[in-house]
């Protein structure tokens, strides 16, 4: 058990940009995940889930069983997860080496106005070993996560750390210029993706670059 108050998400974030590769592709789940990233973090390898709760994880392991050659990090809600478990339980089957979860346990659903989880003390990390993720950890303060995300990063996975967050309610403000167009587009360039272009009559095409 951890005692004194969790650590806030945006010292994990602190530590988390400090820690990261520059070419780490990090997805970010929709509301303060993503504006405080992009506040503190902010680079083309970033993809932030605007209004889709839960579809950060289902995003990220779509992108990290496509480019094997990339480092590949999720950071996803508790309420967003328990919404799409069976995100968990793929990421468990698919066993994709290059991809880490991060998961923000801040027992509330707070990009809906702070509802409590059904069950906000469930164990996550033993939820995701019983989906078959072998790296599985609950982390508690800021000196156990450099480490242990050092080492999620360092070893195959896939590797899932529950970040026990205290709950933070206030909108946090989007940086100048956050556009989800924009985010996309250059998103697509960083990782070299097609991109799909409406046509005029319907359907579509896809085009490089």
């Amino acid at each position: 058990m951890v005692s004194g108050p969790a650590p806030t998400r945006e010292s994990y974030y602190r530590a988390m940009a400090e820690a990261l590769p520059p070419e780490t592709l990090v997805v970010t789940a929709l509301g303060n995940a993503s504006y405080l990233w992009a506040a503190i973090r902010d680079r083309a390898e970033n993809f932030y889930v605007e209004d889709a709760m839960g579809l950060a994880l289902p995003l990220a392991l779509g992108l990290a069983v496509a480019r094997p050659d990339r480092e590949i990090v999720a950071v996803e809600g508790d309420g967003g997860l328990l919404m799409h478990m069976g995100a968990l339980v793929t990421v468990g089957a698919a066993a994709p080496e290059n991809l880490t979860v991060l998961l923000i346990q801040n027992g509330v659903h707070a990009a809906s106005g702070g509802q409590a989880l059904t069950n906000a003390a469930l164990d996550f990390a033993a939820l995701a070993e019983a989906a078959g993720v072998a790296r599985a950890r609950n982390i508690g303060t800021e000196e156990d996560f450099g480490p242990a995300l050092g080492g999620a990063l360092a070893t195959p996975g896939p590797s899932f750390l529950a970040l026990a967050t205290a709950p933070d309610l206030d909108v946090v403000v989007p940086p100048s210029g956050f556009d989800p167009v924009v985010t996309k587009r250059r998103f697509q360039d960083a990782i070299d993706a097609p991109r799909y272009v409406p046509t005029l009559f319907g359907g579509g095409r896809l085009v490089e670059g």
